[in-house]
Parts: C-alpha cells; structure tokens; sequence
C-alpha cells in the first residue's frame, strides 16, 4: 500500500419514498480543499440499493488510488464490511447465513472491485444527527430523489397514449 496516496474523505446517503420505490442517492467528495459533489435517481429502486448505489458513484469518481474514509449512515454497508458479511458471502458463493441468495449481488461485486482498488474505512454515523455534512449529503439525496420524481411524472403525461 502506498503511503503517497491521496487521503479523500467521502460522505454519501441514499433514500427512497416507500422501499421499493422512486429513490435518490447522493455524495460529498472531500480531498483539502477541494469538494465534489456526485447525485442520482432511479423510478424504482430500494433504500439499499440507493445506499450501495451513492458508495459505488462516489468510489468510481476517484480518479486514482486513494485512502479514503467514508462515512455513511447505513448499518447494512458499515456491517458488511466491518463484520465480514462480505467475505462469508463470498465463501458461501453469495448466499447468506440462511442460503438465501445474498440481495444487491450485483452491487456488492462492483463495491468490491472497487474497494480493491482503493484503501477504504468505512465509519458509521448517525442519521439525522448532529453531522453537518451528513445531514447535507441526506438533503442531496432527497432532493435528487425528487428531482427524478418530478422528471417521471413530466415523461408520464396523461396524453402519451
């Protein structure tokens, strides 16, 4: 590992009106100075699909290796990483404790590739607290959650048909 590795810290944030449902996802890239901010929607999706979805943009945005510590409010991806879900469903070829088929698969490999790529820590914090940024990166999610709405229901016109 390389210790001239930019330091990047990344917050990101999904939600979802009703689970499934339309959803939005959003990121904060931070590296000194400089910050980019990464957003997105889907007509039909879940809460963890938006989640993995906002770790995923905001992974594949960086432009090379980098060290980065992500900060997110969602158990699920904190505690696949930090209890080794990942790697027992990966052993178990992508079947959980109970041999269900592991849900999101699709996005959980392209995380992992990813994480391959760059030395990633994942922290946990709280949703809806008293962290500015994760309450911004929230903001940015529901907003962009609305905007595909809003975009839908313009493409959805009762005189289409």
């Amino acid at each position: 590992m390389s210790t001239s590795r930019k330091r990047v810290v990344i917050y990101t944030d999904g939600a979802c009106s009703g689970n499934p449902g339309p959803g939005g996802w959003a990121a904060i890239l931070r590296y000194n100075q400089h910050e980019k901010v990464l957003t997105g929607n889907a007509p039909h999706t879940t809460n963890n699909r938006m989640e993995l979805t906002a770790v995923i943009e905001a992974l594949r945005a960086l432009k090379e290796p980098c060290h980065v510590e992500l900060y997110t409010d969602s158990n699920y991806i904190v505690r696949a990483f930090q209890e080794g879900w990942v790697e027992r469903w990966q052993r178990n070829g992508w079947r959980t404790a109970s041999k269900k088929a592991v849900e999101n698969q699709d996005l959980w490999r392209q995380l992992l590739e990813l994480t391959q790529r760059h030395d990633v820590r994942f922290l946990k914090v709280k949703g809806h607290g008293d962290d500015a940024l994760n309450n911004r990166v929230d903001r940015l999610a529901v907003e962009a959650l609305r905007r595909g709405q809003a975009a839908n229901n313009r493409s959805a016109s009762p005189n289409d048909g």
